[in-house]
């Protein structure tokens, strides 16, 4: 459980800390966007570090799975567009593939 947990607020702090530097440079927004952004990116990269695993790259690799899930779900809350039968496929593909990563029997 505190697995997805640290997944699902790493997705979160990472898309809203992405978000800001989009706002500055695409919505044109005041450059204070980026305070914010850039600690959340920083509450990102901390968040991970608690996902229990023996290797990083695996850590990062099931993670995939998972920020591509959240950010249709960001498609869809935060800016207001239905996902489309691809983006929910493409989401479940990710998501199967984190689980594989993730839960898969491993050799000694």
């Amino acid at each position: 459980m505190s697995t997805i947990l640290a997944y699902a607020g790493a997705a979160l702090a990472e898309i809203s800390g992405c978000f800001a530097f989009w706002a500055w440079l695409r919505l044109d927004r005041s450059p204070l966007w980026l305070v914010p952004g850039m600690a959340s990116l920083a509450l990102f990269a901390w968040l991970l570090t608690l996902v229990e695993s023996e290797a990083a790259g695996r850590s990062y690799a099931a993670y995939g799975g998972v920020y591509v899930l959240a950010s249709v779900l960001w498609l869809w809350l935060a800016e207001g567009r239905t996902p489309d039968r691809w983006d929910i496929a493409g989401s479940a593909v990710c998501i199967a593939g984190a689980g594989l990563i993730l839960l898969g029997p491993r050799s000694a």
